[in-house]
Protein backbone atom coordinates (compact mmCIF):
# COMPACT_ATOMS: atom_id res chain seq x y z
CA UNK A 1 0.00 0.00 0.00
CA UNK A 2 1.11 3.51 -0.67
CA UNK A 3 -0.78 5.49 1.95
CA UNK A 4 0.22 9.09 2.68
CA UNK A 5 -0.72 11.49 5.44
CA UNK A 6 0.02 15.17 4.86
CA UNK A 7 0.09 17.21 8.07
CA UNK A 8 0.55 20.95 8.29
CA UNK A 9 3.56 22.23 10.20
CA UNK A 10 1.53 23.98 12.92
CA UNK A 11 -0.50 20.85 13.70
CA UNK A 12 2.64 18.73 13.86
CA UNK A 13 4.29 21.22 16.22
CA UNK A 14 1.21 21.28 18.48
CA UNK A 15 1.18 17.49 18.56
CA UNK A 16 4.87 17.34 19.50
CA UNK A 17 4.40 20.04 22.17
CA UNK A 18 1.46 18.13 23.65
CA UNK A 19 3.49 14.90 23.73
CA UNK A 20 6.43 16.64 25.41
CA UNK A 21 4.23 18.46 27.97
CA UNK A 22 2.46 15.26 29.03
CA UNK A 23 5.70 13.24 29.28
CA UNK A 24 6.23 10.81 31.03
CA UNK A 25 2.53 10.05 30.44
CA UNK A 26 1.00 9.21 27.09
CA UNK A 27 -0.90 12.07 25.50
CA UNK A 28 -3.77 11.71 23.04
CA UNK A 29 -5.90 13.78 20.71
CA UNK A 30 -7.84 13.94 17.47
CA UNK A 31 -6.76 14.87 13.95
CA UNK A 32 -9.04 16.62 11.47
CA UNK A 33 -8.74 17.51 7.82
CA UNK A 34 -9.81 15.77 4.64
CA UNK A 35 -9.65 12.52 2.73
CA UNK A 36 -8.26 13.56 -0.66
CA UNK A 37 -8.66 10.05 -1.98
CA UNK A 38 -8.45 6.52 -0.64
CA UNK A 39 -4.68 6.72 -0.20
CA UNK A 40 -4.01 10.38 0.71
CA UNK A 41 -5.20 12.29 3.78
CA UNK A 42 -4.69 15.86 4.91
CA UNK A 43 -4.43 16.91 8.58
CA UNK A 44 -4.97 20.61 9.16
CA UNK A 45 -6.28 20.70 12.75
CA UNK A 46 -5.44 18.75 15.87
CA UNK A 47 -7.28 18.92 19.17
CA UNK A 48 -5.72 17.47 22.31
CA UNK A 49 -7.91 15.60 24.79
CA UNK A 50 -7.20 14.29 28.26
CA UNK A 51 -5.86 10.82 28.79
CA UNK A 52 -8.52 9.51 31.19
CA UNK A 53 -6.93 6.12 31.82
CA UNK A 54 -7.05 5.42 35.54
CA UNK A 55 -3.71 4.93 37.27
CA UNK A 56 -0.40 4.78 35.44
CA UNK A 57 -0.64 6.62 32.09
CA UNK A 58 2.95 6.00 31.01
CA UNK A 59 2.12 3.04 28.76
CA UNK A 60 -1.57 3.41 27.85
CA UNK A 61 -4.06 6.04 26.89
CA UNK A 62 -7.83 6.13 27.05
CA UNK A 63 -10.16 8.66 25.46
CA UNK A 64 -13.46 9.42 27.16
CA UNK A 65 -16.43 8.36 24.96
CA UNK A 66 -17.85 11.87 25.41
CA UNK A 67 -14.66 13.26 23.82
CA UNK A 68 -15.29 11.00 20.79
CA UNK A 69 -18.80 12.46 20.46
CA UNK A 70 -17.44 15.99 20.80
CA UNK A 71 -14.82 15.20 18.14
CA UNK A 72 -17.50 14.07 15.70
CA UNK A 73 -19.57 17.20 16.42
CA UNK A 74 -16.54 19.45 15.93
CA UNK A 75 -15.81 17.81 12.57
CA UNK A 76 -19.40 18.35 11.41
CA UNK A 77 -19.51 21.97 12.58
CA UNK A 78 -16.15 22.79 10.98
CA UNK A 79 -16.91 20.85 7.76
CA UNK A 80 -13.86 18.64 8.35
CA UNK A 81 -13.28 14.92 8.33
CA UNK A 82 -12.24 13.22 11.55
CA UNK A 83 -9.04 11.71 10.16
CA UNK A 84 -7.85 9.86 13.24
CA UNK A 85 -6.19 9.79 16.62
CA UNK A 86 -2.68 10.61 17.77
CA UNK A 87 -0.92 9.56 20.93
CA UNK A 88 2.58 9.37 22.34
CA UNK A 89 4.87 6.57 23.41
CA UNK A 90 7.08 7.82 26.24
CA UNK A 91 10.56 6.26 26.02
CA UNK A 92 9.34 3.74 23.42
CA UNK A 93 9.40 3.61 19.61
CA UNK A 94 6.66 5.15 17.48
CA UNK A 95 5.32 1.69 16.68
CA UNK A 96 1.87 0.38 17.59
CA UNK A 97 1.54 -1.94 20.55
CA UNK A 98 -0.79 -4.93 20.79
CA UNK A 99 -3.09 -2.73 22.87
CA UNK A 100 -3.07 -0.07 20.11
CA UNK A 101 -4.06 -2.74 17.58
CA UNK A 102 -6.93 -3.98 19.76
CA UNK A 103 -8.31 -0.44 20.13
CA UNK A 104 -7.89 0.62 16.49
CA UNK A 105 -10.85 1.30 14.24
CA UNK A 106 -10.94 0.93 10.47
CA UNK A 107 -10.64 4.12 8.41
CA UNK A 108 -8.73 6.12 11.05
CA UNK A 109 -5.08 7.10 10.81
CA UNK A 110 -3.08 6.63 14.01
CA UNK A 111 -0.08 8.86 14.58
CA UNK A 112 2.33 7.78 17.30
CA UNK A 113 4.91 10.24 18.59
CA UNK A 114 7.94 8.72 20.29
CA UNK A 115 9.11 10.89 23.19
CA UNK A 116 12.59 10.08 24.49
CA UNK A 117 13.64 11.78 27.75
CA UNK A 118 10.95 14.42 27.25
CA UNK A 119 11.75 15.24 23.60
CA UNK A 120 9.62 14.21 20.60
CA UNK A 121 12.03 12.26 18.40
CA UNK A 122 9.94 10.35 15.86
CA UNK A 123 6.48 10.62 14.33
CA UNK A 124 4.94 7.74 12.42
CA UNK A 125 1.41 7.02 11.22
CA UNK A 126 -0.41 3.71 10.89
CA UNK A 127 -3.65 2.41 9.36
CA UNK A 128 -5.42 -0.92 9.49
CA UNK A 129 -5.30 -2.96 6.29
CA UNK A 130 -8.02 -5.35 5.11
CA UNK A 131 -6.60 -8.07 7.38
CA UNK A 132 -6.88 -5.72 10.39
CA UNK A 133 -3.11 -5.40 10.75
CA UNK A 134 -1.30 -2.07 11.02
CA UNK A 135 0.52 -0.84 7.93
CA UNK A 136 2.66 2.28 7.99
CA UNK A 137 1.36 5.42 6.35
CA UNK A 138 4.02 7.87 5.13
CA UNK A 139 3.89 11.17 7.06
CA UNK A 140 4.67 14.24 5.00
CA UNK A 141 4.94 17.62 6.67
CA UNK A 142 3.11 20.24 4.69
CA UNK A 143 3.98 23.92 5.06
CA UNK A 144 0.79 25.91 4.73
CA UNK A 145 1.06 29.45 3.40
CA UNK A 146 -1.29 31.96 4.96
Amino acid sequence: MSWKLHIDKESLEKMHNHAEQDYPDECCGFMYGSFDDENVRQVTVIRPVSNVKPGDKSDRFQIDPLDYRKAEQFALLQDLDLVGVYHSHPDHPAEPSEHDLKQAMPVFSYIIVSVQDGVATATRSWRLDDEKEFQEEKVLEKIVNS
